[in-house]
């Protein structure tokens, strides 16, 4: 299968498939409000490069309109149901960039072809059904257990998402979330999960993954592949020296624990700007 992956920092993944490119969660930045990125260079101008952008939930490391603005017009934003009367920063952004919005709800889904449909390789090449090579993925929208409100505008209230990418493979995007009884069963069968593993401080509040939780999503899930993500980039300024373990170590403690409790599952720990085309097949 055709499958590329790219973690460019935190929530940040590009995903390849069936020619359409994918973008989680953008943060370009080097500084937002009190956290700074020690980890990674920035992205380059490619990672901004999308036929579609996936936006999980509405907290600012996660739904950063200055970050959307460097995206080419045209290139359509698919959020949480809500967020544009939620975020009027979304909604100028969208307007003066040219950005269509597609609003969706847990269990709503959407077909996404590329931007511009590139000539086969190889106009005979056939799926390994023998089906035509598909040129669109459908993305559909999954609950997550995270509260994702944007404060100061309002009560709001926004669900958080995640997504799952059904082309040539079957890519789960959590976004942020915690464990909930009822994962596999929104999520399906997935190929691969890039799931969070971390956080931006030394505590994790509730609605998310810590190494060992996402390990036992994993073991849940049954991917073939794990790609962990939102760790390890961003720290608030003036904690460097508070439990620093918890910047460096998610990753690495994730693969550990992915290898006791899912050892079915290839973890593919990233550097920064690091591609990888996942296992897809056991």
């Amino acid at each position: 299968m055709s499958l590329e992956v790219t973690w460019w920092g935190h929530a940040t993944v590009t995903v390849e498939d069936s020619g359409v490119r994918v973008l989680t969660d953008p943060l370009f930045v080097a500084r937002l409000a009190h956290l700074r990125r020690r980890r990674g260079a920035l992205p380059p101008p490619e990672a901004a490069r999308a036929d579609v952008v996936l936006i999980s939930h509405l907290h600012a490391d996660h739904l950063h309109p200055a970050s959307l603005a460097r995206l080419a017009p045209g290139t359509r934003l698919v959020v949480p149901h809500g967020a544009p009367a939620a975020v009027p920063g979304l909604r100028r952004v969208a307007a003066a960039r040219r950005l269509p919005l597609i609003e969706l709800r847990p269990g709503e889904e959407c077909r996404i072809a590329p931007t511009t449909e590139p000539p086969p390789a190889d106009p005979g090449a056939t799926s390994p059904d023998g089906a035509s090579a598909p040129r669109a993925l459908t993305v559909r929208a999954v609950r997550a257990a995270h509260d994702g409100r944007r404060l100061p505008y309002g009560p709001h209230r926004v669900p958080a998402l995640g997504y799952v990418l059904h082309g040539a493979a079957r890519t789960y995007f959590a976004g942020d979330t915690g464990l909930f009884e009822e994962l596999p069963d929104e999520v399906g069968p997935c190929d691969l999960a890039l799931l969070p593993v971390g956080g931006w401080g030394p505590f994790l509040g509730h609605g998310h993954l810590d190494a060992r939780r996402a390990a036992v999503a994993a073991a849940r899930l049954a991917p073939c592949s794990a790609v962990p993500v939102h760790y390890g980039t961003y720290w608030p300024l003036g904690l460097d020296a508070v439990r620093p373990h918890e910047f460096h170590a998610p990753g690495q403690e994730f693969e550990r624990q992915a290898g006791l409790l899912a050892p079915g599952v290839t973890v593919h720990r990233l550097a920064h700007g690091e591609s990888v085309r996942p296992r897809t097949r056991r």
